[in-house]
């Protein structure tokens, strides 16, 4: 993507974004002379930069009887940005109150390879809930969704703030890592020996996510309540019965000859 189609990603589309490109290349200069580096008419020029002086991107100064364009830092594209993301997650509730009000059946999606993994994993990060949980194999944890996509979602999830309670169970990993972390608001437990559950559970809010072993590839999103509450009694009865992950530590280290 070149400099003009970055921008239109981000919202600032059409001339605007010509403008835009312009005003940083000269810095301060009249209209006439930005319109004329972008390619843009004088009197569509003139529309534009009301436009951009909307979003805060560019300030106009008078000199004598000329005005001039100063272009802003574009450190203000990022606040832009943020600023929308805030507004959409203060909406979103009562948002997504109104898309699960329709019908009142269960909504099922499913999801094929990787892309569709990483779908459902970004839309449970993005979702603003108060807590994640989670059981995930030790056998798939660094083989489905992989390493680079889990570090993503933790960065991601960390970033968001939200707390994730995470069993994991299956034959024992020596590679120590996403071990309970303050840091990453993460509280790690071990499930007794004899569980496996070879996929991995996401439940947040009235969702469940199932992400499938490499073998199958594939993901499933439900939305239902009473599947979320039963699936979530089934993991706090499960939390209860599993060892923390200190507890883990300090019986590996007493192991040691």
């Amino acid at each position: 993507m070149n400099l003009v189609e970055m921008l239109q990603a981000a919202g600032v589309d059409g001339h605007k974004a010509d403008f835009y490109l312009a005003s940083l290349e000269l810095g301060e200069a009249t209209v006439a002379t930005i319109a004329q580096k972008a390619g843009i008419g004088r009197t569509n020029a003139y529309e534009v930069l009301d436009r951009l002086l909307a979003t805060g991107l560019v300030a106009t100064v008078q000199k004598g009887a000329r005005s001039y364009v100063i272009p802003q830092d574009p450190i203000a594209l990022l606040r832009r940005v943020e600023c929308q993301r805030q507004v959409v997650q203060d909406v979103l509730p009562q948002l997504r109150a109104l898309h699960n009000s329709s019908g009142g059946k269960p909504q099922v999606r499913f999801f094929v390879g990787v892309e569709g993994i990483k779908t459902v994993l970004d839309e449970m990060v993005e979702s603003g809930t108060q807590e994640l949980r989670a059981i995930m194999s030790n056998s798939e944890l660094f083989r489905m969704p992989g390493y680079e996509t889990i570090a993503s979602v933790v960065a991601k999830r960390v970033k968001s703030g939200i707390p994730l309670r995470i069993i994991r169970c299956g034959p024992p990993d020596n590679r120590d890592l996403w071990r309970s972390s303050q840091r990453e608001r993460r509280t790690l437990r071990f499930a007794p020996e004899s569980f496996d559950a070879g996929v991995t559970t996401y439940l947040y809010d009235d969702r469940v996510a199932f992400i499938s072993s490499k073998a199958e590839h594939y993901a499933l999103s439900i939305q239902s309540a009473e599947l979320c509450a039963f699936q979530t009694n089934f993991f706090e009865i499960l939390w209860a019965s599993s060892t923390p992950d200190e507890e883990r530590s300090e019986l590996s280290l007493r192991s040691l000859p």
